[in-house]
């Protein structure tokens, strides 16, 4: 069974699935107002790799990942701009997408964008304001935090301990520093939506519960970000499902921070930051993916030219490897033993270092099992890191010039072939062939040709 560290908890625990053999899931997406950095790129491989192992585990995954398309910094950009916050907006999401795509991230089943859910979000800090947890201001409607007996809980700490480290709220009649915006009156100009507190927008931390309940229901399986939004974001969100009466996620999963060569954690206020589109252009996709496998998830992770320059020359080693087994038409059973091995290192908090160097110690075996004439030996190795692989979402690099969505439409096969979901697969098939590719699988995986 797969064991999480649950920050609520402080410790690893199962995932214990609300419905057997069903993983419903929410990880906060962007807010779509510049280029993607690696920092998002990392834990976007994080929650993908997640994802695909849950798959490859014979689960059938929900996956949810929000769009926050209204919000400051969108509105900011516009106006600085001279064009809409909806232009922005788009555009942004657009460059999201693309980098998501070429680093192989499957996009959700659901990108629910904030403003669709306006509504919802405006009966919920009704609800809230008519429960008396929630207050008018000068500026908007606040979140009485000290109206939820453990808030705090995925900051680590009490809340008199959080109002204590605060500086004096900034708005007037604000109760509590860490009380938080519900809705946000609208400034001139500015984007606005009807409410009974007057025209304005809904507040960041409000948009998820909403979309979450929406489309998991109550007591979903596990909400998932990186480890700056536990507090206040995932903590206000919490609150609010909380007050509400409403049972949240089972599980909080926290991926780590990206720090800069210096070892500085990658900020803005540092200057450090990487655009995502930018180290993309120049570098292998799958190399920045294996570079974020061998790193811990809940690590700091480190990227540097020379790094990628090392996880590049090791795929090149899959590839070769892939290229010499390709001509067994009939793929040979993985070792069992080797798949356990692998699924006992994922299932302990998803670890990726070992399930890695478990697989190009197979590739290793591999090739010195082939040079030395055992074939049967090399290719049961070769098949059972290529599985491996295929599971952390690495399958070698695929034969011809196949453009992004039909590259997209076999890694969605393979994916059904996984979970042996054969009718998917062969519908999968059909639509490739409708495009004029043929797809064979072989032990190297999937060879595609026109």
């Amino acid at each position: 069974m797969l064991r999480l560290f649950d920050t609520a908890l402080q410790r690893v625990a199962p995932l214990e699935l609300r419905h057997p053999g069903e993983v419903s899931m929410y990880v906060c997406g962007p807010t779509v107002y510049g280029d993607p950095h690696i920092g998002h790129g990392r834990f976007t491989v994080v929650w993908d790799v997640l994802r695909r192992y849950l798959e490859w585990s014979g689960l059938t995954v929900r996956f949810v990942s929000n769009i926050t398309d209204i919000d400051d910094k969108i509105i900011e950009r516009a106006r600085s701009e001279g064009r809409s916050a909806a232009e922005v907006a788009t555009e942004y999401e657009a460059v999201w997408y693309g980098a998501m795509d070429a680093l192989g991230v499957r996009r959700p089943d659901h990108d629910p964008h904030a403003t669709a859910y306006i509504g919802q979000m405006v009966e919920l800090v009704g609800r809230l304001a008519g429960d008396g947890v929630a207050y008018p201001a000068a500026d908007g409607v606040y979140f009485d935090a000290g109206r939820v007996a453990d808030y705090g809980l995925l900051a680590g700490q009490p809340l008199d301990s959080l109002r204590a480290g605060e500086r004096v709220a900034v708005v007037e009649d604000k109760r509590s520093p860490v009380d938080f915006a519900l809705w946000k009156k609208a400034k001139p100009g500015e984007p606005q939506w009807g409410s009974p507190w007057g025209p304005g927008r809904p507040g960041w931390h409000t948009e998820c519960v909403v979309m979450a309940l929406d489309l998991l229901g109550d007591d979903f399986d596990l909400h998932g970000g990186g480890i700056d939004l536990a507090f206040p974001h995932h903590e206000n969100e919490r609150a609010q499902a909380v007050a509400a009466g409403r049972r949240f996620a089972r599980r909080w999963v926290h991926s780590g921070h990206v720090v800069a060569g210096t070892g500085d954690k990658m900020s803005k206020s540092l200057g450090n930051v990487l655009s995502l589109p930018d180290l993309l252009s120049g570098a292998d996709p799958r190399a920045f993916r294996l570079l974020v496998l061998r790193a811990h998830y809940r690590s700091p992770m480190t990227v540097t030219p020379e790094l990628l320059e090392e996880t590049s020359q090791a795929l090149s080693k899959v590839d070769e490897l892939a290229r010499r087994v390709a001509g067994v038409d009939h793929p040979v059973p993985a070792d069992p033993e080797q798949l356990d091995r692998f699924r006992d290192l994922m299932d302990d908090d998803l670890g990726t270092p070992g399930a890695v160097a478990l697989v190009f110690g197979l590739v290793g075996e591999a090739n010195t099992a082939l040079d030395g004439g055992e074939a049967a030996r090399g290719t049961a190795a070769a098949v059972a890191a290529l599985e491996m692989l295929g599971a952390l979402g690495l399958s070698p690099a695929i034969e011809g010039s196949a453009p992004a969505d039909v590259v997209a439409l076999v890694s969605e096969r393979e994916q059904a072939r996984a979970r042996r979901d054969w009718a998917r697969a062969d519908d999968l098939r059909g639509e490739l062939a409708s495009r004029g590719w043929t797809v064979k699988d072989t032990a190297a995986g999937p060879r595609l040709h026109q």
